[in-house]
């Protein structure tokens, strides 16, 4: 039964080796507009969600005096 399992688990290495040389990787350029997109995104988002707390929580306070 073990010996099953290594077969599978050398087969799986080998499917996986294979597989990874067909990737095709970014450059340096798409890496580095990827990169740029994703932080404008999460800074838009954290400044979205930063002042829908402000607000949120004004009016909270105004209702709850």
């Amino acid at each position: 039964m073990a010996v099953g399992m290594w077969r599978k688990v050398r087969v799986f290495i080998h499917d996986t080796r294979e597989e990874m040389a067909r990737v095709s990787w970014p450059n340096r350029e798409e890496l580095f507009g990827s990169a740029v997109v994703v932080f404008v995104g999460v800074a838009l988002l954290a400044s979205y969600i930063s002042v829908c707390d402000f607000v949120l929580s004004k009016t909270a306070r105004l209702l709850l005096r």
